[in-house]
């Protein structure tokens, strides 16, 4: 079950859909999380699952917090830019059956304000420390190489990994066999268990707001990942701990590092 609900129906002409959900690195849920704040969007949906780790979280003591995405927008203030529809949140699914049920969900809700581009943000893991990361690319027609050439994309996925896995790239997979456009952009990051590379995250930021043609002041961006990574690493934390619980009760053996390790 997939359960999306709806604040407000902004009247959005063209817009583009851009999604940033936690994932190795964190980087799409670094950039677009940054983005959301620093462009002022506006929150009007929200999306729930069955999917997702059955747990709530609690801040403040006693503040109850399910997990859930998020979708917010911007509306276009100059002739040659878009108006935009983010997509972040705090994880993605449980299961492979999960992935496809949401992200359908998730098409079929872009669909209804006549998306026909979709972008996703993911990491890619190297194992190692990068000191100058890059932004690789990977997208659903070869028309959109050159359409997105010379933002500091690197169009060489296919030579690096074999699959992207998770949103990052189940979206843009699933978006094509619907007649949308799909890009998909992977920050090169270390892949290390619970860290959030805030240097990846602003290569993809800065290739976002070409694309987006808006300006962003990066200034903040440091201080913002400090705060964004003590939720990630509690939402993760206990999610391990789910996965744990689940395994014991259904007795069968699964590697933790392998569920919760996402390219996308």
């Amino acid at each position: 079950m997939v359960k999306i609900k709806i604040f407000s129906k902004p009247k959005l002409k063209n817009p583009i859909l851009i999604e940033g959900l936690p994932g190795v690195g964190n980087i799409g849920r670094v950039a677009v999380g940054y983005m959301i704040e620093e462009l002022k969007a506006k929150k009007f949906a929200e999306l729930y699952s069955k999917h997702f780790f059955p747990f709530v979280m609690l801040h403040d003591e006693y503040k109850v917090h399910l997990l859930k995405n998020e979708f917010y927008y911007i509306k276009a203030k100059k002739a040659n830019q878009r108006d935009v529809i983010f997509m972040v949140g705090d994880c993605q699914s449980l299961s492979p059956h999960g992935h496809y049920e949401i992200m359908e969900a998730v098409l079929d809700f872009a669909e209804k304000f006549n998306v026909k581009d979709v972008i996703t943000i993911g990491g890619l893991a190297t194992g190692e420390l990068e000191k100058d990361p890059e932004v690789i690319g990977a997208v659903t027609d070869e028309k959109l190489i050159k359409k997105y050439k010379g933002l500091g994309i690197k169009f060489d996925a296919g030579e690096r990994v074999g699959y992207i896995v998770g949103a990052a790239g189940l979206l843009v997979g699933l978006c094509n066999e619907r007649g949308m456009n799909g890009l998909c952009l992977l920050g090169e990051t270390s892949g290390f268990p619970i860290v959030t590379d805030p240097k990846s995250g602003e290569m993809v930021l800065n290739v976002l707001t070409k694309i987006l043609k808006v300006k962003i002041n990066t200034d903040k961006l440091e201080d913002r990942v400090k705060e964004m990574e003590k939720f990630i690493k509690k939402v993760e934390t206990l999610q391990r701990k789910a996965l744990s619980e689940i395994n014991k009760s259904e007795k069968a053996p699964v590697n933790e590092k392998e569920q919760l390790r996402y390219i996308g």
